[in-house]
């Protein structure tokens, strides 16, 4: 299965992923517009701008046009068009009914957990009535619901409860498209009627990118208010540790990930990870590259290399440095293992197995860059303890 390299930091770490994603949904075209009527954007008023690259948010007097770019990897030139019409309101002339969403958001079905922190941000999560994956959510709150039997489990992928789905009457489904190989899954939730719209946030390769992504769980909801204000504090948080690092002058090399059956999949120097890395005042040793995926490289290749690497992060579902020889011996002759530089980012785990990197983690990308910060510049962070990173001893 392939990986998108946004959140990628190896083939370990993929496989601690991989429950996140077995219940993800694939390919849906319900709410692309195709009236001519609403073909032509260009007359629409109050557009909201911002970094993140793959939605757009467009308001005229009477809906709100949400648009989701490119959902999926290695999709190209795919938008999914989404009229969100308030409820009690006409469903404006010229707008297809299928490409409508009524707002605010009452009943939302979720399918990856970094869907559930953005909605705790703005204080929804009693909006929230199916999960896939309820046993890796990491939130406490949203927790207790689910146990108290207020979400239910819906499944995932070709295990998709789709009469439960329907059962449950819910105002919408959150999608986390990762490609189009099952389009006949999600094209039999456009016949049941169930609204669908895809999430693409883990593609945004910039953190304060996907942190942005609030900005539509606060238009489903209408919270655009309280949505604009949780952001534009996340900017200034992040911004300011990015300021203080940049006082530093060293830039410590920094390898990621663990190898898998020989092979290291590296996360390219585009990915989320290794922006947050050079933020925090570090080299990531493959920042050069560039690639929509993680790269398939032989572990005698990433040795040589990582042999100049000052820290090790993010080492799979790794606990300890024992766990990380018992792959390969080679491993802790590398100079970063001798010197006890190595940190996971598995500090924060539910009893079963929820993370709370991957998920709180999308919409609060400053206590990250903080930790990877700490751990690169600690003459920066004196006394400070780390939030998602744990020393592996």
């Amino acid at each position: 299965m392939s990986f998108i390299s946004s959140n990628s930091s190896g083939s370990i770490a993929d496989k601690l992923l991989i429950p996140f994603l077995l219940f993800l949904l694939f390919f849906y075209t319900g709410c692309r517009n195709n009236s001519p009527q609403n073909s032509d954007l260009t007359d629409i008023s109050n557009k909201v701008t911002g970094a993140a690259e793959r939605f757009s948010i467009e308001k005229s007097g009477q809906y709100t046009i949400l648009t989701i770019n490119n959902p999926w990897q290695g999709a190209a030139n795919v938008n999914q068009v989404c009229f969100l019409v308030k409820k009690g309101e006409k469903i404006p002339e010229g707008v297809d009914s299928t490409s409508v969403i009524f707002v605010p958001v009452r009943k939302i079905i979720c399918t990856s957990t970094t869907h559930v922190a953005m909605i705790s941000a703005l204080g929804m999560e009693n909006t929230i009535s199916g999960m896939s994956g309820l046993k890796y959510l990491y939130d406490s709150k949203v927790r207790s619901i689910a146990e108290e039997g207020g979400i239910a489990e819906v499944g995932y992928d070709s295990n998709l409860n789709k009469e439960l789905i329907v059962e449950m009457n819910a105002d919408l489904v959150m999608l986390y498209g990762i490609g189009s190989e099952s389009a006949s899954i999600v094209g039999k939730l456009k016949e049941l009627g169930i609204k669908v719209l895809f999430n693409a946030d883990y593609l945004e390769e910039k953190p304060l990118q996907k942190a942005e992504w609030i900005k539509v769980f606060g238009a489903l909801y209408c919270l655009e208010g309280k949505a604009d204000s949780i952001f534009n504090a996340e900017c200034d948080s992040y911004n300011a540790i990015k300021k203080l690092v940049e006082k530093t002058t060293s830039k410590p090399k920094v390898l990621l990930g663990l190898p898998f059956r020989d092979t290291w999949y590296i996360s390219p120097g585009n990915s989320f990870i290794s922006n947050l890395i050079s933020d925090s005042g570090g080299e990531y040793m493959w920042q050069g590259t560039e690639s929509d995926v993680s790269m398939p490289l032989g572990i005698e290749a990433v040795y040589l290399r990582a042999l100049e690497a000052e820290f090790w992060l993010n080492t799979g579902s790794a606990k300890s440095k024992d766990e990380i020889t018992s792959l390969d011996p080679r491993l802790g002759k590398l100079p970063c293992f001798i010197k006890g530089n190595l940190f996971n980012n598995n500090r924060r785990l539910s009893a079963t197995g929820g993370n709370d990197y991957w998920e709180s983690g999308s919409a609060s990308p400053h206590l990250i860059l903080k930790d990877i910060a700490s751990i690169l510049h600690p003459e920066l962070f004196p006394g400070e303890d780390l939030y998602y990173y744990r020393k592996l001893n």
